[in-house]
């Protein structure tokens, strides 16, 4: 009786179709940007867990515990304060204390973001390593967690420019999505930086001097009528800085005589939105594009 002999069909087949056959797929092959986002959107509680966990943790072996989080803007805002208004003393400025505070509070929301967004992914890998989750998950709760501290310094914002003599008005409303817009922009350059840091171990030791120079060039500690003394081309440049627009759009406000450098309320908060659609967009679709490399090598 002849019998038939049994033919693989995976024979003659390269690596490639055998796991297109099979369904299989590269570990750590970065997926598509849509495919991404409902992945990170799944990730949402965790986001949120994690970013309660580092700011519980952050401040877990102080003896004030998370008063520290209203202390230490509060400290450097008074340090400030006896330097540039008392030494340096700004007689011109109406409320030179609500302005420093609103300028430095705000400020304080992107520093703190990016130092900490910049070792997200360095100081992290033995999680990434342990686990599969969607790596933008660590920077964006980094974000979060600053954004936690920055509303316990609002309370103590508001409490300074009420106690400086400023009104209470509808205008004050507009603070919400102002914060909104920078937290957006701040998520975008986190995710920037973190895979810039997860590639260069450096750059946390350059980033504070970077920032530095943006508090500097932000109109932070002193009245952005200064700026109006450089050249036409420089006072544009300056205007559209991101971090002294959300500042400006802060003090407008809360504040009734703050100078300003943008005159146009209007002219802020599309400056203020392009930034944090440019940043929140870019932002993420750079640091997908490196999904795959994070934990390796």
């Amino acid at each position: 009786m002849a019998t038939t002999a049994l033919v693989d069909p995976d024979t003659g087949l390269t690596q490639a179709q055998l796991a297109a056959r099979h369904g299989l797929r590269v570990a750590g092959e970065r997926p598509s940007v849509v495919e991404y986002s409902r992945r990170l959107w799944a990730y949402r509680h965790f986001i949120a867990a994690y970013a309660n966990a580092k700011l519980v943790a952050s401040y877990s072996n102080a003896r004030l515990g998370q008063l520290w989080q209203v202390l230490t803007p509060l400290t450097n805002a008074a340090v400030y304060y006896l330097i540039f208004g008392v030494v340096l003393a700004q007689k011109d400025m109406p409320n030179y204390i609500a302005y420093l505070t609103t300028g430095l509070f705000i400020f304080n929301f992107t520093q703190s973001a990016v130092l900490t967004g910049t070792q997200a992914i360095s100081s992290n890998l033995g999680l990434i390593r342990a686990l599969h989750f969607p790596r933008a998950s660590l920077p964006l709760s980094t974000t979060l967690t600053q954004f936690q501290q920055l509303l316990a310094s609002m309370v103590v914002l508001i409490g300074i420019v009420l106690v400086t003599g400023e009104p209470l008005t509808w205008e004050w409303l507009l603070l919400v999505p102002a914060l909104l817009l920078q937290a957006v922009f701040n998520a975008g350059v986190v995710l920037t930086v973190a895979r810039l840091g997860s590639k260069s171990t450096d750059l946390k030791q350059v980033m504070p001097f970077i920032l530095r120079t943006w508090m500097y060039g932000s109109g932070v500690l002193y009245s952005v009528s200064l700026f109006e003394r450089l050249p036409s081309w420089a006072t544009t440049l300056v205007q559209y800085n991101p971090i002294l627009v959300y500042i400006e759009l802060a003090r407008y406000t809360l504040m009734e005589e703050a100078p300003l450098l943008n005159e146009s309320l209007t002219q802020l908060w599309l400056v203020g939105g392009g930034w944090a659609l440019l940043a929140g967009l870019g932002g993420f679709l750079y640091f997908w594009r490196g999904e795959q490399e994070y934990g390796r090598g």
